[in-house]
């Protein structure tokens, strides 16, 4: 093992690295609670699979973009370590599957060779940071957004202030007002803006999708550049302070600020200013100004044999940049998936006749950007060659489907299976339908929406139907979501649940209908106008469980009958409330914090400190069986069973010792105080926990 690491040149990565190695065999030895594990490793981009024994790894790529450099890595580790099968999410990531937990390590330091990393990619972080695909060639754009979202992945990553919060947190940068990244989904979404030449974002937050989708408020029309990251910071904080930790289905920022009211939830954030760094924060934009780069090779002229195919392909998939003479090609990707022998011969392609870029897009598809007009023909030669021509890119052809029953752990129902069967019922029965654009189609294996169904105009999401004493396959057909542009958006209704087996027949009615009475509308409007009663009444004979037949017992995709299995959900890690482990946390938060100060990073160094008392405090509060749900409630708990009664003395209440972080500025002298203070009252709690085992 001792190879791998010492081929990594940053010595952050390789500390990580070496670390997850030995959590792992502490971990197998037994020293680590399985509980404990799953979420440490969830913060390392390492999830469990529905198959036993293998996990599922999720490549961070922030708004989507790799070189041919990192492609070829992720390849190269997904020969070595999986299957060869690479996965874009609807977050702009790849994951790779059937990974043994114990190559993990090596698997990641190969990953960092190129500068790409696993950190933060699931668990109660920050996730990805998605972005427009076509961000710095939109032509609709008022500037790029990609170094203001690759600033606020640089500044967030490895952040003390989100590596253990209670829910996940998402951002988007959307390119335009049309808003392809969906800002009104996130926890905080930016949408570019310009102000009397000024550039800057309007910002939404409080965002959600899952089992009860909640659209984003708005948080200011127009936030300048240089105030974004200190904005972020503000609303993590409080979220980290403030979210619910206990029961995570309403742990999501969108329910503590439903439950405390926006005005007390920006209040607490205006409060925390002072403990940030800096009031505004400048972001490198340089790296993102130069001129496109020309090719390494000179591209070789082509003819095209069929010309026809060819147009046809330029209308579906090719579009114009707002730099003059260059274009765009989109590559519709069947669920998301490819393979990566096309992948290395993709990398090579760009490498040597494009930019050297290429990015994934949240609909599960790749974008090549910047090729010359002249080069079209060639590029589409090549790429036929891949078998990536195929027409249809972000047409309603072009169905997001998770990963469903496939191997996640909470899939009820196929995804990928009914979602091929769709498209394929749409290329052959509607060629009228080859260019639309307005109707999306999404499907989710369960509640949780990773496939987006609740916010598309049509969606299917898996759920299971009981007929007797049998279990089918089933989906809840969702009508009437869409994105309105600016930060707007609808979510869809549930309108009926039918078996999955059905579901061809369901979209062929809604299709038929909206042909026959759609009057020439969009399809949201024809929608609107029916209302979702009619919709059920029309797709309410497909819903009839008394008929149903074997072929029905058996989903898409499958060749055994369904078998509802349901296993522990991994969206976010779940951490055990063991007395012994959350000291030894404490204790690593102080450390870190002398490390971090050591390193001259003051603000980093105070909030692992305040990491520290907040653990510490829980560990206590716990060992009294009491229940917390909040870092909050855990500082004012503490005075209420320990300090108020006498049980452990200290100078202070306990909430005035915490809260000195929000009333002081991030100094060198206020880290050395509280680091201080953070490791005296570690020393006031370990001695009390000692005599309390004592005298058990």
């Amino acid at each position: 093992m001792e190879s791998f690491r010492t081929e990594i040149e940053n010595p952050i990565v390789q500390k990580e690295i070496i670390d997850l190695e030995k959590k792992i065999h502490l971990f197998r030895g037994g020293k680590i609670d399985d509980e404990r594990f799953r979420s440490l490793r969830l913060a390392r981009g390492i999830y469990g699979q529905r198959q036993e024994g293998v996990q599922m790894i999720r490549i961070k790529l922030p708004y989507g973009k790799v070189t041919s450099e990192q492609l070829v890595r992720i390849t190269k580790v997904s020969d070595e370590y999986s299957t060869g099968r690479l996965h874009i999410t609807t977050r702009q990531d790849i994951q790779i599957h059937y990974v043994s937990l114990d190559r993990t390590p090596e698997l990641w330091a190969n990953l960092a060779k190129d500068d790409i990393t696993l950190r933060e990619a699931c668990g109660n972080t920050v996730r990805n940071i998605t972005g427009s695909e076509l961000a710095g060639v939109d032509v609709n754009e008022p500037f790029d957004v990609t170094p203001y979202a690759h600033g606020m992945f640089q500044y967030l990553l490895r952040n003390p202030i989100c590596q253990e919060m209670g829910r996940k947190f998402k951002i988007s940068f959307s390119s335009s007002d049309e808003d392809t990244a969906l800002s009104y989904l996130h926890d905080l979404g930016f949408i570019p803006k310009i102000v009397n030449g000024e550039k800057g974002f309007k910002v939404v937050f409080g965002g959600g999708l899952g089992s009860q989708p909640a659209h984003a408020e708005l948080l200011s029309e127009f936030i300048p550049v240089n105030q974004i990251i200190p904005t972020a910071e503000g609303i993590i904080r409080i979220f980290d302070r403030y979210g619910e930790r206990a029961k995570r289905m309403k742990a999501r920022m969108k329910f503590l600020i439903k439950e405390m009211g926006r005005d007390v939830f920006l209040d607490l954030v205006e409060k925390e200013k002072k403990a940030i760094a800096f009031e505004t924060y400048e972001i490198d934009t340089t790296a993102f100004e130069g001129p496109i780069p020309e090719p390494l090779l000179a591209v070789p002229q082509v003819t095209i044999d069929d010309t026809a195919a060819y147009e046809a392909w330029k209308k579906s998939n090719v579009i114009a940049q707002k730099q003059a003479g260059y274009y765009a090609i989109g590559i519709k990707v069947l669920l998301g998936d490819f393979y990566t022998d096309k992948a290395r011969l993709l990398a090579d392609l760009i490498k040597n006749y494009g930019a050297n870029e290429l990015r994934f897009s949240l609909r599960q598809n790749i974008v090549i950007r910047h090729i010359k007009e002249e080069n079209l023909p060639f590029f589409y030669q090549e790429l036929a060659k891949l078998d990536m021509v195929a027409l249809g890119y972000n047409t309603i052809g072009d169905i997001t489907a998770c990963p469903g029953t496939d191997t996640c752990n909470l899939g009820i129902a196929s995804s990928t299976g009914i979602a091929d069967e769709l498209e394929k019922v749409i290329k052959a029965e509607y060629p009228q339908y080859s260019n639309n654009t307005e109707i999306e189609i999404k499907i989710s294996g369960c509640m949780n929406a990773c496939g987006q169904h609740n916010m598309s105009a049509i969606g299917f999401q898996g759920m299971s139907i009981n007929s007797g004493k049998l279990v089918a396959p089933a989906l809840q057909v969702l009508l009437g979501g869409g994105r309105l542009g600016n930060g707007e958006g609808r979510f869809a209704d549930k309108v009926i649940k039918i078996p999955s087996r059905r579901g061809p027949d369901a979209l062929r009615t809604i299709l038929n209908d909206f042909d026959a009475n759609g009057n020439g509308d969009k399809f949201l409007n024809y929608y609107d106008a029916k209302g979702e009663k009619y919709f059920y009444e029309i797709l309410k004979p497909f819903a009839d469980v008394t008929n149903l037949t074997e072929a029905d017992f058996i989903d898409w995709g499958n060749a055994d009958n369904y078998v509802k299995a349901v296993g522990v959900g991994e969206c976010a890690g779940v951490v055990i409330d063991l007395v012994a482990t959350l000291l030894l946390e404490a204790k690593d938060k102080l450390t870190f914090a002398q490390e971090s100060f050591d390193e001259g990073k003051w603000a980093d160094a105070i909030y692992h400190a305040y990491a520290g008392f907040v653990n510490g405090a829980k560990a206590l509060l716990l060992s009294e069986n009491q229940k917390t749900n909040n870092h909050a409630g855990i500082v004012d708990l503490f005075d209420t069973v320990f300090v108020e009664s006498a049980k452990i003395g200290l100078p202070t209440t306990f909430k005035e010792l915490v809260y000195q972080i929000n009333k002081n500025e991030p100094t060198e002298a206020f880290a050395k105080q509280y680091i201080e203070e953070g490791i005296a009252f570690f020393a006031i709690i370990e001695k009390y926990r000692a005599q309390e085992l004592a005298n058990a």
